[in-house]
């Protein structure tokens, strides 16, 4: 047999690429925030430029936890300028020990640097383990420092995170304090416009939670300033308060209590509504811990465990199988639990979950103990707490039956989906999609359209029940929510388990119209009270589907809003008939065939224009639905994600609940700002 001739390498043409020392690239000072500033700020849109400006605020505030400053004014001025200022000690501004340079220009100029690092500058703070000001120094494209200290006025700019020139006395100034002016840069960032509203709202959670302290919020941007000041004695007992004013409390008194245990400052204050939901806030060093922790666990066991001793000793629980359970005690409660850690341990860069082990034992500790006394002092808000408690076990009892019936053993396996649900052929998690599509008109579409292999379709009939208004066991005898808690996987409510997701994106697909609009609506609020992680885990998003398609000759494309429309008939009517910008070529003839479905709007400009309106995802066919909402290369889609979930809950509570003068008023003020109304 003859021997094959050995292929000789070839030898490549090209030069190949070195990698030695010089490769490597050094980053110093502040440029690694520069190079990437999504690691430092989360990204460079309107929650980056907004966390600059808390950046700041947190230093005045860890300046009044410490006890040396009672006042911050934030300023809005013109050309998208911020100016921050407290009244606190001020930074430093003699040498430090270790650079030879002003400690101001330290800390402005350097990363991880501050006296919130041990040395007793700060015994607790909001700031350890965010960016600091010396990212937002990094991030704008001018900054001033202004620091009252030593009866001087001691002032540094920079440029870009760099110091134009040393720290120097400008004169003699009254009092101490800081104030920091900057800029941000336009290189860095996709928008400079401050949000009023947004800004408003961080301050006033702050102002809660730093009692005592008054925090005033300026704008200047205009030639009619106004402004805003918050103030609160109360502290986190207002807050609960301002949650519940739009609901029926079952109690009038507010429990509050706060107390140091083992060097840890425990804050908690709390109070039940007419209402079945959970609502507990949680807080580290006035930082919002989103996903909980050891802070919020102390809270609900002590919560269960002190009701439950109280029931029992006064002889309205008195067989162990009636004992209440967590979820019973938390059924319409509003509650917040703030603690003040010296060194706490975040799990995570977003400080979404408080790690530190110590604090679980000193909230229990400090909560149960003042909770049961509390108790024994108001007994007849001991009576309205355990009587709720009571009923929403009886309610949970109810619940299980149906949840039992639902998500019986195999039902979450793949063995018992809904016969509506048009599953995808992958097993795959991570590249399946679930899309949650209105009526069976367009279900039939989308199904027809879709790509099998990675793409499932469950059509909903209706508008399902608004979960708003109902208990748990009377949502699972909805057919339609039932169908969609299986096709998910999950479970739901306290069971939920987000690692049996059976989709790794869940799109809500609903006709662009008031009807559409509601049921979108219906279904937000069903996933933020029963499956918030799929939410604050980025698995929810909301199809875009297109308002028109514009023919015009063999060119054609689609328009996904009024104000488009109107931009690309200008386009169109301005240009030649060949220059027509289209997404894609349409076949011969195609522009002249006048659709069955929809509006057909023909306007003459340089030539013949059919402008199709789609009332409805039906009246797309097949091919129309998966080119411009289905198709992962041309598709638009919203994800679904929640900057404030005290916000959040205040929306879905007035918008979707049961108190109808919260609504009204909702309606009233917003009025004017209606720009789509179907009549």
């Amino acid at each position: 047999m003859p021997k094959k001739d050995a292929k000789k390498p070839v030898k490549s043409s090209k030069k190949k690429a070195q990698y030695g020392a010089e490769q490597i690239t050094v980053l110093e000072g502040l440029d690694p925030v520069r190079k990437r500033p999504g690691m430092y700020i989360g990204n460079t849109a309107k929650e980056g430029l907004h966390h600059l400006v808390w950046e700041v605020v947190d230093n005045a505030i860890d300046e009044a936890m410490a006890g040396h400053a009672n006042e911050a004014i934030v300023t809005l001025l013109p050309d998208s300028t911020v100016s921050v200022s407290d009244n606190g000690r001020g930074i430093p501004v003699d040498k430090h020990p270790g650079t030879k340079t002003s400690a101001l220009e330290v800390v402005l100029t350097k990363l991880h640097a501050g006296g919130k690092f041990g040395q007793g500058g700060y015994k607790v703070s909001g700031g350890l383990h965010g960016v600091g000001v010396s990212v937002v120094n990094a991030l704008s494209e001018w900054t001033r420092a202004e620091v009252k200290r030593d009866g001087k006025l001691w002032v540094q700019e920079y440029k870009r995170g760099k110091p134009l020139k040393n720290v120097k006395s400008t004169g003699s100034a009254r009092g101490t304090g800081t104030t920091i002016i900057f800029k941000p840069d336009d290189q860095i960032f996709s928008t400079l416009d401050f949000d009023w509203q947004y800004i408003l709202d961080h301050l006033r959670q702050q102002a809660y939670l730093t009692k005592g302290v008054k925090i005033t919020i300026i704008d200047e941007r205009t030639d009619q300033s106004k402004s805003y000041s918050f103030y609160f004695e109360g502290g986190i007992a207002s807050y609960i308060k301002h949650i519940n004013r739009n609901h029926e409390p079952k109690h009038d008194t507010v429990f509050y209590i706060e107390k140091e245990q083992d060097q840890i400052n425990v804050e908690v204050a709390m109070q039940y509504v007419e209402d079945y939901k959970e609502n507990v806030f949680s807080f580290a060093n006035n930082i919002n811990t989103i996903e909980g922790g050891s802070h919020l666990v102390g809270f609900r066991t002590a919560l269960t465990r002190t009701l439950n001793s109280y029931a029992k000793n006064k002889g309205i629980i008195k067989e162990k199988d009636d004992a209440l359970q967590g979820e019973d005690t938390r059924e319409g409660l509003t509650g917040i639990i703030s603690v003040k850690v010296i060194d706490p341990q975040f799990e995570g860069q977003t400080k979404a979950k408080l790690g530190n082990e110590e604090v679980k034992p000193a909230v229990d500790t400090v909560f149960s103990d003042s909770l049961a006394i509390w108790l024994e002092e108001h007994p007849r808000e001991a009576e309205a707490i355990i009587g709720k408690a009571l009923l929403a076990a009886q309610a949970r009892k109810a619940a299980r039956a149906a949840r039992d019936t639902v998500l019986r053993k195999g039902a979450l396996e793949g063995f018992a989906l809904p016969g509506k649900l048009a599953d995808c052929s992958s097993k795959d998690p991570e590249e399946c999609e679930l899309y949650i599509v209105e009526g069976d008109s367009a279900g039939g579409s989308a199904k027809q359209g879709r790509d099998r292999r990675f793409q499932a379709i469950l059509p909903l009939r209706g508008k399902i029940l608004n979960v708003e208004r109902a208990r748990i066991d009377k949502m699972l005898a909805n057919n339609e929510i039932k169908s969609l808690v299986i096709a998910l996987g999950t479970n739901i409510g306290e069971m939920l388990k987000m690692d049996d997701l059976r989709y790794n994106r869940v799109i809500i697909m609903t006709d662009a119209d008031v009807d559409g609009a509601h049921i979108r609506t219906l279904l937000l609020t069903l996933f933020f009270r029963y499956f918030p992680d799929i939410i604050h885990k980025g698995h929810l998003y909301i199809a875009q589907p297109p308002l028109y398609r514009i023919d015009k000759g063999k060119k054609f494309f689609y328009v996904y809003s009024d104000d488009e429309l109107e931009k690309r008939k200008k386009e169109i009517e301005s240009s030649k008939p060949d220059d027509v910008a289209s997404s894609e070529e349409s076949k011969e003839g195609e522009s002249s065939q006048k659709s069955d479905t929809g509006d057909v709007v023909t306007t003459q400009a340089s030539g013949k224009i059919n402008i199709q309106r789609y009332k409805g995802l039906g009246e797309m066919n097949p091919e129309q639905l998966w080119e411009t909402t289905m198709d992962p290369s041309t598709r638009l889609m919203k994800q679904v994600t929640i900057e404030d979930a005290e916000k959040a809950n205040e929306i879905f509570d007035i918008l979707m609940g049961t108190e109808v003068p919260a609504r009204k008023k909702f309606i009233q003020t917003h009025a004017k700002d209606v720009q789509n109304l179907d009549i």
